[in-house]
C-alpha cells in the first residue's frame, strides 16, 4: 500500500457489512486487532511498513466482500501463530473454535506460499496441479479459502520490494492457482485484479503496452458506448423495461489473453466494446434480449445463455454480440440484480447478504450446485441436462487421476472409471467394459483417489449398461456421465425401451412386494398420463428403480388422506405409528403382512392387545366382514426401523453370506436373524433386518442382487 495513507481498525470496521453487526461482532473484531497489533509488534514489511498493515489490509477486503466477524478476525490473526508465540489453543479459548480453525487453516495454506518461495517458478501444468491439489485437500472450510486469497491479493499488490525472481515466482504460481481459485468462487473484484497484477509482473512490457493504449483510447471508447447505451436506453423506456446500462469495464489481462487466442493485435480486441444491462426479472432479461436484437444485427454464434445454463462459480447471465450503430462488434450482457451480485461476489454473495444468521438454503444449493458442474458444464449445451448437485465442500470434492499419458482429470470425490472414461471422451464412455488403476484390474465402481492412472479398456461391441443408471449401485458419479448414457438409450428404439422399462417395473415391485400396484397408479405417481411414456423414460434412464421406490414412500401420505371421507381428528404418536384420535393405545405390526414405512396401512384394533397394524392390501383385511374395528393410522415422522424378511436365492458358493452381510453393515442396518435352506446347489436365505423405509430396501435388495451366483433377492412377505 505504498504511497496510501496507513489502515487503521476503524477502516476495517466501517466496511463490514450491516447484516453482520450482531451482538459482540464489533467488540471480536476489536479484541483480534488487539491481539494481532501486539503479536506483530515492531514486525516490518520488505517495504519498510509495520507488518500490522498486511492484517489490516487482508481484513479490510474480507470486511469489504462483506463476510462475517469470525472470518474478519480471522484476517487480523492469519498469521500470528507462524509469527509469534501465541498458539491455537491461546486462539481457541480467546475467540472460540470457529476463529481458531480458521487461522489453523490459513496456516496450513501458507505452506504453499514456502514452496513456491524456495522454487524457481512452477516448471510445468503437473507441478501447479500439484500445488493445487494441496491446497484443495488442506481447505476444510471455504473461508479458509476466501482469507487465504484476501491476503495473496494483498501481497500482490505489494509486490514491489521484492527480488525479480521471486515476484516472478509468486505471480506465476498466482495465475495458475490462486485466479483460478477465485474464478471458481466467482469473486470477479479480486479475480481480474489478480490477473492483471500476474501479468504486470510476469510479462511488464506487455502490460505497459496494452496499458497505455488502453489510456489512449478512452475517450474514443467511452463516447462510442454511451451512444449505444442512449439508443438502448430510448428502446427500453418505449418498451416500459426498468433497467440500468453501463459500459462493461475492460481488464488488460482478458485483453492480453484474447491478443495471444486469436493472434490479433490489440485495435481488433480493443474495438469489441461491451455494455451491462441490469434489470429486475429473468422475464426482463428476455424481453431486453429482443430489443436488443431487434435494434443491432445479431452475430451468429455469438449468443449464450448463461441464466437457463449457469457456468460453473454460480454466474448467470445473457450474452450477445451485434454489429452496433458503426458497423462494429458490441458485446452486451444482460442480467438480474441478484445475478449481478452473484457476478461481482460469487460464493461470498452469502455472507454479504444473509439475513438474521439463518441457514441459507439457497446458498447451500448454489455451493452443491457449484461442484458438480465444475468439471462437464462446459460441454453440455442442452439446458434439460442440468441436474443433481453433489454435497460436499466446495474445496474438497475433487480428485486428481491420470490418463496413460500423464494428463490430469479433476473429477469429484466419488468419481469412477466410468466418470473418468466421459470426461476423457464420450465415446470412450459409452465403449468402456473394464479399467485399469495403477496397473491393476479394478470394478467399475471402484472410487478414484488422487494420483490414481487410470487406464480404460473398450470394446467396439461395448455398450452403456442402465445399471450404471442405478445410483444404488455406485457406477456414475458425475452429471457428465449420467447425462450421456442417457442420451444414448434415447437414441435407442422407443419400442424396445419400453419393453424394458416394462421389466424393470414389475421386477422393481415384485422385489419390494407389491405387485398390487399397478403401473398405471406407478406412472401416475410420476405425472405420465400415458404409460408407454412412463415405460419409455424407465427404459431411457430418467427415471430407475430407486426413485420408483422412493415416489412410492414419498405419496403414501397422500394416498392414506384420500381414503378418509372426511379430515381426521389430530394424530396421537404411539411407538412411531399415529392413531387417529386415540391415546394410550399399544401398537403392534402384524405378522401377516409385515407393513413396512412406505405401505399404506390400516389399524385392526384387537381385544386386550391394542392396535394391530396391517398393510392395506392385506388379505386378512381384505376378507373383514366386520369394518368397525378397524382404525385410521399412519407412520409417524421420527426415524424407526421396522424388521423386514428378505429372501436371497443363490448358486451356493463361499463367503456368499459373508458379502450379503457387508452389503447390509454398509447400509447402517442391523441383521436381527438369517435362516438358510439349501437344496442341491441352491441356497436360500430368510434374513431379516431392521429397514427404514421402502427406499432403503431397494437399494439394499439391489446391491445384493448384483453379487455373482445371486439370481433373485426380494421382500420375503411370509
Amino acid at each position: 500500500m505504498s504511497g496510501q495513507p496507513l489502515l487503521t481498525i476503524a477502516d476495517v470496521l466501517q466496511r463490514v457489512s450491516p447484516s453482520e453487526w450482531t451482538d459482540g461482532a464489533r467488540e471480536l473484531i476489536e479484541r483480534a486487532y488487539a491481539v494481532a497489533e501486539r503479536a506483530h509488534a515492531g514486525q516490518v514489511r520488505k517495504s519498510g511498513e509495520p507488518y500490522i498493515q498486511h492484517p489490516l489490509a487482508v481484513a479490510f477486503l474480507l470486511a469489504d466482500l462483506g463476510m462475517d466477524p469470525d472470518t474478519i478476525a480471522a484476517g487480523l490473526l492469519h498469521d500470528v501463530v507462524e509469527d509469534s508465540d501465541i498458539d491455537l489453543k491461546r486462539l481457541a479459548q480467546e475467540f472460540g473454535p470457529g476463529v481458531a480453525n480458521l487461522v489453523d487453516g490459513v496456516t496450513k495454506l501458507e505452506q504453499i506460499d514456502r514452496f513456491s518461495q524456495k522454487s524457481e517458478g512452477l516448471r510445468d501444468a503437473r507441478e501447479s496441479e500439484s500445488l493445487r491439489k494441496m491446497f484443495i485437500a488442506m481447505a476444510e472450510d471455504i473461508r479458509v479459502v476466501i482469507i487465504k486469497l484476501a491476503d495473496r491479493l494483498h501481497n500482490m499488490r505489494t509486490l514491489d520490494p521484492l527480488p525479480e525472481e521471486r515476484r516472478k515466482a509468486f505471480a506465476r504460481e498466482t495465475l495458475e492457482i490462486f485466479a483460478p481459485l477465485t474464478n471458481r468462487l466467482g469473486v470477479w473484484q479480486w479475480k481480474w485484479e489478480l490477473e492483471d497484477l500476474s501479468l504486470r509482473y510476469l510479462d511488464p512490457t506487455t502490460y505497459a503496452e496494452i496499458a497505455s493504449l488502453i489510456l489512449e483510447r478512452r475517450p474514443e471508447r467511452e463516447a462510442s458506448i454511451q451512444r449505444h447505451i442512449e439508443t438502448l436506453k430510448r428502446k427500453l423506456v418505449e418498451e416500459g423495461i426498468e433497467a440500468e446500462i453501463t459500459g462493461r469495464p475492460k481488464h488488460i489481462y482478458s485483453i492480453y489473453r484474447k491478443m495471444q487466442r486469436k493472434g490479433v493485435p490489440f485495435s481488433q480486441v480493443y474495438d469489441v466494446r461491451g455494455i451491462r444491462v441490469i434489470t429486475q426479472t429473468v422475464p426482463d432479461c428476455y424481453r431486453i434480449l429482443g430489443v436488443v436484437h431487434g435494434l443491432w444485427k445479431p452475430i451468429p454464434g455469438e449468443f449464450d445463455d448463461y441464466i437457463a445454463t449457469p457456468k460453473d462459480n454460480m454466474y448467470q447471465s445473457l450474452h450477445t454480440a451485434v454489429v452496433g450503430d458503426d458497423g462494429k462488434t458490441l458485446e452486451v450482457q444482460i442480467r438480474t440484480w441478484e445475478m449481478h451480485r452473484i457476478a461481482e461476489y460469487g460464493i461470498a454473495a452469502h455472507w454479504r447478504y444473509k439475513e438474521g444468521g439463518k441457514r441459507d438454503e439457497v446458498f447451500e444449493a448454489k455451493i452443491a450446485w457449484l461442484r458438480s458442474l465444475m468439471e462437464w458444464r462446459q460441454e453440455v449445451t442442452d439446458a434439460g441436462e442440468f441436474v443433481d448437485a453433489m454435497k460436499t465442500d466446495v474445496f474438497q470434492d475433487r480428485v486428481y487421476a491420470f490418463t496413460p499419458k500423464g494428463k490430469i482429470i479433476d473429477l469429484p470425490v466419488g468419481a469412477t472409471p466410468i466418470d473418468f472414461a466421459y470426461y476423457v471422451h464420450t465415446e470412450i464412455g459409452h465403449r468402456c467394459r473394464g479399467a485399469k488403476v495403477n496397473d491393476r484390474w479394478v470394478g467399475l465402481d471402484y472410487q478414484l483417489r488422487t494420483g490414481d492412472r487410470v487406464e480404460i479398456i473398450t470394446s467396439k461391441r461395448a455398450a452403456p449398461s442402465r445399471d450404471w443408471l442405478n445410483p444404488a449401485l455406485g457406477y456414475v458419479r458425475t452429471s457428465r456421465a449420467r447425462t450421456k448414457i442417457r442420451q444414448w438409450f434415447r437414441r435407442r428404439d422407443r419400442e424396445q425401451n419400453i419393453a424394458q422399462g416394462r421389466e424393470i417395473v414389475e421386477r422393481e415391485l415384485k422385489r419390494l412386494g407389491m405387485e398390487h400396484l399397478s403401473h398405471e397408479t406407478v406412472a401416475r405417481l410420476f405425472n405420465y398420463e400415458k404409460l408407454d411414456d412412463f415405460h419409455a423414460a424407465v427404459g431411457f434412464g430418467d427415471i430407475n428403480s430407486q426413485q420408483i421406490a422412493g415416489k412410492i414412500a414419498e405419496t403414501r401420505s397422500r394416498a392414506e388422506e384420500k381414503l378418509l371421507p372426511t379430515p381426521p381428528p389430530p394424530m396421537q404418536a404411539i411407538e412411531g405409528i399415529q392413531i387417529q384420535g386415540t391415546g394410550g393405545l399399544l401398537t403392534r405390526l402384524a405378522r401377516c403382512c409385515h407393513p413396512l414405512p412406505g405401505d399404506e396401512i390400516i389399524g385392526y384394533i384387537t381385544r386386550g392387545r391394542g392396535v394391530t397394524v396391517h398393510r392395506r392390501d392385506c388379505p386378512n383385511i381384505l376378507r373383514l366382514r366386520n369394518t368397525e374395528r378397524l382404525i385410521e393410522v399412519s407412520w409417524g415422522t421420527r426415524l424407526q426401523t421396522v424388521p423386514v424378511t428378505i429372501r436371497i436365492t443363490a448358486y451356493d458358493r463361499t463367503r456368499l453370506l459373508h458379502e450379503i452381510s457387508g452389503i447390509i453393515s454398509a447400509e447402517n442396518i442391523n441383521m436381527a436373524a438369517v435362516n438358510v435352506g439349501r437344496r442341491k446347489n441352491i441356497v436360500t436365505l430368510y434374513i431379516t433386518v431392521e429397514i427404514n423405509d421402502i427406499a432403503q430396501l431397494s437399494r439394499v435388495l439391489t446391491k445384493i442382487e448384483r453379487l455373482p451366483n445371486v439370481f433373485e433377492a426380494r421382500r420375503h412377505m411370509g
